[in-house]
């Protein structure tokens, strides 16, 4: 078989009548086949097609210009928002806006943007949307982990329940996608650090069988996974052989921080958000702040020009004055928006953590009342809690006395103040 010859952008533009960018957004959303990165620049095979425009008339009379009617996904993922189609930070509206031709992806990827943002109940009008009108299945897929993420925000068990049956549903209409299918259903109980029932091919990061489209998303669910892990067993909630306390947290950076090398390789900015709040969580455990505040500084300069706040509130429980600070730093006001939609984040998270664990998760502590029950979880001594925190070791006794009061709990249960 002959070697496959490319051209550059500049003459497929020529060749196809339109812009430089035109043909860059093209290859950056899938849309040409064959299509390839070389060093910065896309290469595009010869023998490649115009793809036909939906924005334009003819492109729409295609589909007798009715936007209900499903075109094929730019990306065969349900998590458009995590891959290169969010491509540099601030972009989500150009992003949108290239979607016209292809009116379900726009509606999945601006609801996802509308999930990092904290905008919840246009999340929430949008994924039912998708649910009502019989979607395809990457749609249905992202309606119901979006729908699961808008359980969190409100504390909805009943919400909670039916995104779940949705996506499950979905693997009834593709039964060659059902890894897919398992990573949304591991997307969302991570969301709980609910880790038990993952597939053993996600246990051990072995993501062949996803399309590549989906191994962004896939990773930064799998340092999720280990994040809960490392928790668990710090905890000793969870037994692994061998590792004991915080041994595996102390770990975690080393996986993660070559998958943050990758993110940024690949252009995919939302994913390099997670994973670097993600690997500042498990520093901070570790005692090694300087390189959290590395990734928490990174994470905020590439959130804050499109205002995603609904991310960054969603670390301020693990992360606490940390993050606090280093936003801050560079915007109060951000950080007030922030602030605010984490009150009502952790609250519902704790609400519908409680209905579906049995277990009462506890708020009304201070930050540093929940890091002394924290590290106490993790089973340190009160010696030890007193050099982490600055504290002295009477002050530690004293803590540990009013979390008993105020949460009904022993010592040994504190793992529920997570």
């Amino acid at each position: 078989m002959a070697e496959e010859e490319y051209i550059q952008l500049k003459e497929a533009a020529e060749m196809w009548g339109v812009s430089v960018r035109r043909v860059q957004t093209l290859c950056a959303e899938g849309r040409i086949p064959g299509a390839k990165r070389m060093g910065r620049d896309w290469v595009i095979p010869t023998t490649a097609q115009k793809p036909r425009d939906g924005r334009t008339r003819a492109g729409r009379e295609v589909y007798g210009g009715n936007t209900d009617v499903d075109m094929p996904m730019p990306l065969k993922t349900p998590f458009l928002y995590m891959s290169r189609m969010y491509y540099a930070p601030g972009c989500a509206e150009e992003a949108i806006k290239r979607l016209e031709y292809n009116f379900e992806a726009q509606t999945i990827f601006s609801s996802e943007i509308a999930l990092a943002r904290g905008d919840i109940d246009k999340v929430y009008e949008r994924a039912n949307y998708l649910l009502e009108k019989h979607s395809g299945f990457y749609a249905i897929l992202a309606a119901g982990t979006l729908l699961a993420h808008c359980a969190i925000w409100r504390g909805d068990l009943n919400m909670w329940r039916k995104a779940k049956i949705h996506i499950a549903e979905a693997g009834t209409k593709d039964h060659s996608k059902t890894e897919l299918v398992s990573l949304c259903i591991c997307a969302v109980d991570s969301l709980l650090y609910d880790v038990k029932d993952f597939p053993e091919w996600f246990k051990i990061g072995c993501f062949e069988l996803l399309h590549k489209d989906s191994l962004p998303a896939a990773k930064v669910y799998y340092a999720k996974y280990l994040y809960a892990t490392g928790y668990g067993i710090a905890s000793q909630k969870i037994e692994l052989e061998g590792i004991k306390g915080l041994a595996l947290m102390g770990l975690l950076p080393a996986t993660i921080e070559p998958m943050i090398s990758q993110a940024m390789a690949d252009n995919t900015v939302i994913t390099e958000i997670y994973l670097r709040l993600i690997c500042a969580v498990a520093y901070h455990y570790s005692k090694n702040d300087k390189q959290a505040i590395r990734h928490i500084d990174r994470a905020v300069a590439i959130a804050l020009p499109d205002k995603l706040f609904g991310i960054l509130a969603e670390y301020c429980r693990t992360l606490g004055s940390l993050l606090e600070q280093r936003v801050r730093a560079v915007d109060n006001e951000a950080w007030e928006k922030i602030s605010g939609l984490y009150i009502n984040y952790v609250n519902n998270w704790s609400r519908l953590n409680s209905k579906i664990t049995g277990r009462q998760i506890v708020e009304k502590l201070s930050a540093q009342y929940r890091e002394v029950a924290r590290l106490a979880a993790f089973k340190l001594s009160d010696a030890e809690i007193a050099e982490r925190m600055n504290m002295s070791v009477p002050g530690v006794k004293q803590a540990i006395r009013i979390i008993k009061q105020k949460s009904n709990l022993d010592r040994d249960d504190f793992a529920a103040i997570l």
